[in-house]
């Protein structure tokens, strides 16, 4: 069985959505949650599904090998990124080449990069009056929101949308689609 970490900054319920869809499943589970924030609600969500955490700080993710040794000790497969704030250092990505998948809540390259993560990427697609946003599904490389796209799914954006309205509907996408997609990239490891 594959063995996946997640990495995530707030909430969890991408988190949560992922561990639940890989407790059903033969292929892979989610061995572990590290989070950058003491206080993030994605440590409650973990404890609440039995799933091992860690928090860590930035010294340990950017300055040492910690993370990579958890990762290794726990003999992760795949990194999953589920709403994770920092830019992942060059040392974790050259121990996960190819192994280290994001979410973003917009059609990339539109609304990506530093600063753009949650209510900022909806407001800013209404503000646009784009006509679709979605979510991005993508590798994760040294630059925010670059690496190369797995799936793209897209939404449309109505006049009567506000950005809650809209992360509503990409929320629903999220759910569907990452598990799912999570579960393709595994089976070919």
């Amino acid at each position: 069985m594959k063995k996946i970490a997640i990495f995530a900054s707030g909430s969890g319920s991408n988190a949560q959505n992922i561990i639940e869809y890989f407790n059903e499943s033969t292929t892979a589970r989610v061995d572990i949650v590290l989070t950058n924030r003491k206080d993030a609600y994605v440590l409650e969500r973990a404890k609440n599904l039995n799933v091992p955490s860690h928090v860590f700080n930035k010294v340990e993710f950017y300055q040492t090998n910690q993370i990579i040794d958890i990762l290794a000790n726990n003999k992760i497969d795949l990194i999953v990124l589920a709403g994770f704030l920092w830019l992942v250092p060059s040392n974790i990505i050259q121990q996960y080449p190819n192994r280290i998948i994001n979410i973003h809540p917009a059609l990339l390259p539109l609304y990506g990069g530093k600063g753009m993560f949650g209510q900022a990427v909806h407001q800013a697609a209404i503000a646009n009056k784009e006509l679709f946003s979605g979510i991005t599904i993508h590798y994760v490389n040294e630059q925010y929101d670059s690496g190369d796209v797995i799936l793209q799914v897209k939404c449309n954006i109505d006049t009567e949308d506000t950005a809650d309205t809209l992360a509503e509907k990409v929320h629903v996408l999220e759910y569907k689609h990452f598990p799912e997609t999570i579960e393709k990239i595994i089976k070919s490891i």
